[in-house]
């Protein structure tokens, strides 16, 4: 009896929990609070950390590939999607259905404010040159500056695999954490005046004007980039037939059965990629260090081209919506809204910072497109 009770005993988990492992459930348990009490990005933060205590947890093999006749973890089979470049795809069709991109048509000189953003992209990618990372891993490293988690897996899924976990839980960490990240950037490089302007009502966009925007975009990026072609053709797809006003229930159906779904898979399974082993290394610390660097660079690149268009447009445009360049839609737009309602509590930003949002949600996929065809 005694002996089938150790047997018993040695079979648990907890006889096998090695201290890396309880540094990641932990480090999970952390990421759940900020996700359930701080409702830092919630969708995102629960099932990325609950996936990565789950994959921390011993003996569950919920990564295991298996072998010649034995199935493996139900997280591995899960997670082809991720390494296959499925789901970031299916997110843009999901991303496009709920995207309006009136603000951005109303007001198309705020597109430079959603290119200047990626230039945290490119800089990071010298960074991580220089710092002794191969090109292929720098362009996946240096996607993280565009805070788009679903760009980011895409990149790193082709450009270096084997780095895919990493970028991705860096990545979505950071889109997570944009209310505490970006403001203090926006505050350092705008003066008060300036977080005080208030911007002009914009103009009403034509039904004519959104069904023609995302055929017209597709057309000029997709023969430009054709790399990128799977995740703006996904995106202004998903666009479409939300604005034709003939599709709308598969509008409904991207917007929220798919989305959710795959949403739920994505996150398991990126979470399912931070095991102990894997995620604490030198490699994945200086990872996190320079995807910090990347979007903070971006943040600030897309505050100071608001900079330069405000004193072109003789004091019209608002720097503070520059930092919504980054493509973390609509997280990026509220913390412009927050920031500038601050400083002028009749400043009303959202509207007017949605266009360099989902000018970066393009632009981050026209850099990944240009990382893809010069590195892949």
């Amino acid at each position: 009896m005694t002996e089938l009770l150790v047997d018993f005993l040695k079979s648990t988990g907890y006889y096998n929990l090695q201290l890396n492992e309880i540094i990641m459930i932990v480090i999970a348990c952390v990421l759940l609070y900020l996700g359930i009490v701080k409702k830092y990005e919630p969708l995102l933060l629960v099932p990325i950390s609950f996936g990565a205590l789950m994959v921390n947890l011993p003996l569950g093999d919920l990564m295991d590939p298996g072998s010649a006749g034995e199935v493996g973890g139900l997280l591995y089979y899960l997670s082809l999607g991720l390494e296959l470049g499925i789901y970031p795809p299916l997110i843009f069709l999901g991303v496009g259905a709920m995207t309006d991109f009136g603000p951005l048509i109303a007001n198309p000189i705020t597109l430079l404010l959603g290119a200047a953003a990626q230039f945290g992209i490119f800089l990071t990618f010298l960074g991580a040159v220089l710092l002794g990372f191969t090109a292929p891993e720098a362009g996946a490293i240096g996607i993280i500056g565009g805070a788009d988690g679903p760009t980011a897996i895409f990149v790193s899924s082709r450009l270096a695999p084997h780095l895919l976990g990493s970028i991705a839980i860096a990545a979505y960490s950071y889109m997570a954490l944009v209310p505490i990240i970006q403001p203090p950037i926006m505050k350092l490089l705008t003066s008060k005046k300036e977080r005080q302007i208030i911007m002009e009502q914009l103009r009403p966009v034509s039904k004519t004007e959104k069904i023609l925007f995302p055929i017209i975009v597709i057309i000029l990026t997709g023969l430009l980039l054709p790399a990128a072609l799977p995740l703006l053709g996904m995106l202004m797809f998903g666009n479409l037939i939300r604005e034709t006003g003939v599709t709308e229930r598969l509008s409904k159906g991207a917007q929220n059965e798919l989305n959710n779904i795959v949403v739920i898979f994505l996150g398991l399974t990126v979470g399912a990629k931070a095991s102990a082993p894997y995620f604490l290394t030198q490699e994945t610390i200086m990872i996190i260090v320079l995807g910090l660097a990347a979007f903070a660079f971006g943040t600030a690149t897309g505050v100071l081209m608001g900079k330069l268009l405000n004193v072109i447009t003789g004091g019209k445009i608002n720097p503070l919506i520059g930092s919504a360049g980054v493509s973390a839609v609509p997280m990026a737009s509220r913390v412009s809204q927050s920031v500038g309602k601050e400083e002028n509590p009749n400043n009303y930003l959202l509207m007017h910072a949605m266009g360099p949002n989902v000018a970066g949600v393009i632009g981050s996929a026209v850099a990944a497109g240009i990382l893809l065809s010069i590195l892949g």
